[in-house]
This record gives C-alpha cells, sequence and structure tokens, in this order.
C-alpha cells in the first residue's frame, strides 16, 4: 500500500496474508480469491484478488484500478477465501483515503 492512498489512484496495491495461529496458511487451491471494501458511505464492493506468488505463502494482492477509490474517508477492507476444505475471511483493516487539491 502506498504511504497516502488519495481519490483517484490508479496502481495502490493491497495485500493480505492469509493466517492461522500466526503462521501463512497455504492457499494455493483456493477456489475464491477476494478483498472486501467498505467505502465511508456503507457501499460494499468486491475485488478479485491475485496471488503475490503461488499461494504457498498465505499473500494475496489487489491493485487499483480507475474509479476505485472514488471516495475520501477511511475505508475498510477484509480478504475472502475459499478452499476444498476450508473457507473464511481475515480479521478487518482501515486505511484512509485523502482529497486532492483539484
Amino acid at each position: 500500500m502506498a504511504d497516502e492512498i488519495r481519490v483517484g489512484n490508479i496502481g495502490t496495491i493491497f495485500e493480505a496474508t492469509i493466517q492461522e495461529a500466526s503462521v501463512a496458511v497455504n492457499i494455493s487451491t483456493t477456489t475464491v480469491k477476494q478483498f472486501i471494501f467498505k467505502k465511508p458511505d456503507g457501499t460494499i464492493v468486491t475485488k478479485t484478488a491475485q496471488f503475490v506468488t503461488d499461494g504457498t505463502d498465505g499473500k494475496l494482492k489487489y491493485t487499483t484500478l480507475a474509479n476505485d477509490l472514488d471516495l475520501p474517508g477511511t475505508w475498510k477492507i477484509q480478504a475472502n477465501v475459499t478452499m476444498p476444505a476450508w473457507a473464511g475471511k481475515t480479521s478487518i483493516g482501515s486505511f484512509k483515503v485523502s482529497t486532492n487539491l483539484a
């Protein structure tokens, strides 16, 4: 993630590591990889995530596209994965999206 996230940023990378008991989970068999974003106005948006490597390290990422970061304020984020023998969501994080001068 960039140090300061601004409305309209493209290419901001969000990354999460799926862990159990503080150990990265091998998620290489994941059939669903998502990041769930909650905007400051309460709107929920789900984006398809990608593996950072091959999933054996438990890491997922999402890179923002045009119009993803469209509101200033505090956003919430949570990863969601589904594997053949397990499905779940990570803890919820938050980040701030700042306004621009113009």
